[in-house]
């Protein structure tokens, strides 16, 4: 069980295989993350959505501190189906669903494929249509780049990765690095970290890409006006996709804007669910 402080209250596995931070109680918000991070971040989001909701923020199969089996289907679209499981298991029959990176894929398949599931949707700097998997990790996705790759010379690689997807280096501390680094720094967590990396498929987003004109649930787009990753250039064309979508830029930040301006993103996030 994964326990942060005394003011996260539940910390719980779903199905044997997912634990998952739970905080608050009233309406449902799922919170899901992207790759290579896990649901720690969201720690500085989370206290501030619970004063109204009842917050779950889940690792993903395959990343943080949930089982990492060998033959396992790790896609957008596999993890999709396991989310709505997830809902299911913990009674939350609808939620606002909050996700970031992949975890905006995730949740967008949820909302197209299970439009009940879904109150409101917010996509953070979320892979869409064509825009992934991003050119610094296609090089990693071919044969033999596992095999070629130490564990010390993986970890280098990561650690000079993670800074890039913020403006404001500071942010991207020693200690930052090593909270997101922890879960693949072992040889087992090198390969699952490269398990997912295979399965980052821009087909499952570009075969939804004509449905979000058909989602009806209000929803929030919000982008880091830096991102290096999810080019920027993406946002105004998911908004044109989606009916009632609006765009809220997030200044001066890159990817990883959660670190970045935590406060700016949980005013955002409250007012727009309440």
């Amino acid at each position: 069980l994964l326990w942060l402080s005394p003011s996260f209250i539940s910390s719980a596995y779903f199905l044997t295989h997912h634990p998952f931070l739970e905080q608050g109680v009233g309406s449902p918000i799922i919170l899901l993350h992207g790759i290579p991070t896990n649901s720690l971040m969201w720690r500085n989001i989370i206290p501030e959505l619970a004063k109204k909701h009842r917050v779950i923020a889940p690792d993903l199969l395959n990343y943080g501190k949930s089982e990492k089996p060998e033959s396992a289907d790790v896609s957008i679209n596999a993890q999709s189906s396991m989310i709505v499981k997830l809902m299911d298991a913990i009674d939350a029959r609808q939620a606002d669903i909050v996700g970031h990176d992949i975890g905006g894929g995730i949740a967008q398949l949820i909302a197209v494929n299970h439009p009940e599931k879904v109150r409101k949707l917010v996509l953070m700097d979320s892979i869409c249509f064509d825009s992934w998997p991003i050119p610094e990790f296609e090089p990693l996705q071919e044969p033999g780049a596992e095999s070629e790759m130490s564990l010390e010379d993986f970890l280098s690689m990561m650690k000079d990765f993670l800074p890039k997807g913020v403006q404001d280096k500071s942010v991207m501390a020693d200690e930052l690095i090593n909270m997101y680094l922890e879960p693949w720094s072992t040889e087992d967590g090198k390969h699952a970290f490269f398990r997912n990396l295979k399965r980052l498929n821009k087909e499952y987003t570009q075969a939804v890409a004509d449905e979000l004109s058909n989602l009806q649930q209000q929803t929030l787009i919000m982008w880091g006006d830096q991102d290096p990753f999810q080019k920027p250039d993406y946002a105004p064309k998911l908004v044109d996709s989606i009916p009632n979508a609006e765009l809220v830029w997030i200044k001066d930040v890159g990817h990883w804007l959660i670190e970045e301006k935590p406060a700016k993103i949980s005013e955002h996030l409250n007012q727009f669910f309440d």
